[in-house]
C-alpha cells in the first residue's frame, strides 16, 4: 500500500520530521506568542534558512566550479599517471581506451539520454508537490497534532483506545528520538568533514560537507560513500598527499561516530543490532531504492518499541 502511494507516504513521512524537529521549538515560542503565530514562526523560520544555506552552497559551488575544472583536469592526469606507476602499473591504453568508450558511449546514446532526463522532469514536478503536501500537512500536526489524534482515538471502540494509545506514544516517542539523534550526528559529521576540507583547502568543502550531512540518513553506506566522494575530490583536485590525509581524518570521524556519538545521541530510540539496520537498509533500498533506504531504520525501531509496549502489561492490567 505504501508503495503504491509512495507521494503520500514520502510527503506524511516528511511532515513527521519536521514535526518532530519543530514542535518543541513552536511549543517554546508559544509561551510569548499565539499558537498559530509561533507555529508559522517555527515552521517558516526553519525554511527560509534551510533555503538561505542551500544558496550559500550553491553559490560557493559556483564560484569555485571554473577553478575546479582546472584542477580536475590536471588531477585526472595525476590519477592516470598514479595508476600508471607502481603497485598498481595500469598500461596508458587502458585508461584512454576507457576515456574514449565512454565518450562513444555518451555520443551514440545522446538521444536516449536526453529523452531520460526530460522523462526525469516528471519526477521534479512529483517532488515538488511531495514538499508541498509535507509543508501543508507539517503545519497541522505542529499546531495540533494532539487535538488530531484524540478526535482519531475517540472514534475506535472502548477497548481498543488504550493498547493503541500506548502503542501510538511508543511509535513517537521512538521516531521524535530517533530523528532529532540523526540529525545531530549528521550536523556533527558535516561540521567536522567540513573543517577537515576547509583546512585542507580541498575545492567544493561545503557542497561536501552538505553531501555528507544527507549521507548520513542511510545508515551504514550512506556516509562511507560520501566521504569517498570527498576523498576523490581531494585527489583529483589537491593530489595523492591531501587525499591520504582526507582519508584518516574521514576513518577517524567514523571511529568516533560509530563509537562515542551515534550509541550516545541513539540512546534517545530503540538501539537496533547492527545485523538488524544492515538488513533493514538492503531491504528498503530493494524495495523503495534510496527512499526506502532512509525510512528502513526508523520504521523497523518503531515497530519494534511498539511490539515491546504492547507487550508490557499496563499498571491496570489491560
Amino acid at each position: 500500500v505504501l508503495g503504491r502511494f509512495e507521494l503520500v507516504a514520502v510527503a506524511v513521512f516528511l511532515a513527521l520530521v519536521a514535526t518532530a524537529l519543530l514542535r518543541p521549538l513552536a511549543d517554546l515560542l508559544a509561551r510569548a506568542l499565539p499558537r498559530p503565530l509561533a507555529v508559522a514562526v517555527a515552521v517558516f523560520g526553519t525554511l527560509f534558512a534551510v533555503l538561505g544555506l542551500l544558496t550559500l552552497v550553491g553559490s560557493a559551488a559556483a564560484a569555485e566550479a571554473g577553478r575546479l575544472v582546472g584542477e580536475l583536469r590536471g588531477g585526472i592526469g595525476r590519477i592516470e599517471r598514479w595508476l600508471e606507476g607502481p603497485p598498481f602499473r595500469v598500461r596508458h591504453g587502458v585508461l584512454s581506451g576507457a576515456h574514449d568508450r565512454i565518450s562513444s558511449f555518451v555520443s551514440r546514446h545522446r538521444t536516449t539520454l536526453i529523452s531520460k532526463a526530460l522523462s526525469s522532469a516528471g519526477r521534479v514536478v512529483e517532488a515538488l508537490t511531495a514538499a508541498f503536501l509535507a509543508l501543508f500537512c507539517s503545519i497541522f500536526f505542529i499546531h495540533s497534532g494532539d487535538r488530531m489524534w484524540r478526535w482519531f482515538r475517540e472514534q475506535l471502540p472502548e477497548g481498543a483506545g488504550p493498547p493503541l494509545d500506548r502503542a501510538a506514544r511508543a511509535a513517537w516517542s521512538t521516531f521524535a528520538g530517533y530523528t532529532r539523534g540523526i540529525i545531530v550526528v549528521a550536523a556533527s559529521n558535516a561540521t567536522l568533514v567540513g573543517v577537515a576540507l576547509l583546512l585542507l583547502r580541498v575545492p567544493l568543502a561545503l557542497p561536501l560537507s552538505l553531501l555528507v550531512f544527507f549521507a548520513t540518513f542511510v545508515p551504514l553506506i550512506g556516509s562511507p560513500i560520501a566521504l569517498a566522494v570527498a576523498t576523490v575530490v581531494a585527489l583529483a583536485g589537491r593530489g595523492p598527499a591531501v587525499a591520504a590525509v582526507v582519508l584518516l581524518l574521514i576513518v577517524a570521524v567514523g571511529q568516533f561516530e560509530g563509537h562515542v556519538l551515534h550509541p550516545l545521541v541513539m540512546s534517545w530510540a530503540v538501539r537496533l543490532h547492527p545485523v538488524v539496520v544492515a538488513i533493514s537498509v538492503i531491504a528498503g533500498s530493494i524495495v523503495a531504492g534510496v527512499v526506502g533506504a532512509v525510512v528502513a531504520v526508523p520504521m523497523v525501531s518503531v515497530a519494534w518499541s511498539v511490539t515491546r509496549a504492547l507487550r508490557r502489561r499496563p499498571p491496570g492490567g489491560r
